[in-house]
């Protein structure tokens, strides 16, 4: 039997303090996030990976949900 595909819900991530002084892990994160610059903002799905990421750097960024 197929599985039904359910709404994805999905968040939107924007870079909003500088990650300058903190560490190169941190950083390599805000830019595996697939934010270059201040400002940028991107849409992830709402993974426990994008969740995880996301509490490493949540004094960087700005998270927004959306419904799908």
């Amino acid at each position: 039997m197929p599985r039904k595909k359910k709404a994805t819900k999905k968040v939107r991530v924007m870079y909003v303090r500088s990650s300058i002084g903190y560490s190169r892990r941190q950083k390599g994160t805000v830019r595996a996030l697939g934010l270059k610059r201040l400002g940028d903002v991107v849409e992830h799905e709402d993974t426990p990976v994008i969740r995880g990421m996301l509490d490493k750097v949540g004094h960087l960024v700005q998270v927004e949900e959306i419904a799908a």
